[in-house]
């Protein structure tokens, strides 16, 4: 039990490190220090920086689809309503004090290759919260649920790297009012 709470020991610190500074420019020195382990104690847990990314892009899913999920759920009274409070969980995320862009977005940028491991993480988060939004689309009784999902997910996606790149932290409100438009005329043509 003790080597898993060592190992989430460093991913807890090294999350916020990637996240803040990016990948390539945080040096495992850093991790080790801020951690307060030693190289070996890291290399044991991870045989290799790539290794210790990995683990950090998985965790940062569960967290982060965790707390969307939770989130939308709370805020959304209805099917329609879940699918607007997306946007809300997004403004209330780039309000944060330390909202530094998505991380996988982030990721995606610094593992250009489509083969690479964290690429194809950042990939799979991507396609969860797809699959999340067509889920209330689905709930929502939208026939053309794919179609709504795919919208909603460009206007997220638009809305995070507005807010990250120009510093626009009402994207998300901008957003949600397109949102408005598209959710009424799926569910006006159902």
């Amino acid at each position: 039990m003790a080597s898993v709470s060592k190992r989430e020991h460093i991913i807890s610190h090294a999350l916020p490190l990637f996240y803040q500074n990016g990948f390539n420019a945080t040096g495992i020195e850093l991790i080790i220090s801020q951690a307060g382990v030693s190289k070996k104690t890291l290399y044991k847990y991870f045989k290799s920086k790539d290794d210790l990314i990995l683990s950090v892009l998985t965790k940062r899913d569960e967290i982060f689809r965790r707390k969307l999920i939770d989130k939308t759920e709370f805020l959304g009274k209805t099917a329609e309503g879940k699918l607007l409070a997306l946007f809300d969980f997004l403004h209330a995320w780039f309000n944060e004090v330390n909202f530094f862009g998505c991380m996988f977005i982030n990721a995606s940028a610094e593992f250009t290759d489509i083969e690479h491991p964290s690429h194809i993480v950042c990939s799979e988060h991507k396609n969860k919260i797809k699959a999340y939004i067509k889920s209330l689309a689905f709930e929502a009784n939208i026939k053309k649920s794919s179609e709504l999902s795919a919208q909603l997910n460009i206007l997220m996606e638009g809305a995070i790297v507005e807010a990250h790149v120009s510093g626009d932290k009402n994207s998300a409100i901008k957003a949600k009012k397109m949102a408005e438009v598209f959710i009424n005329l799926a569910l006006s043509t159902d």
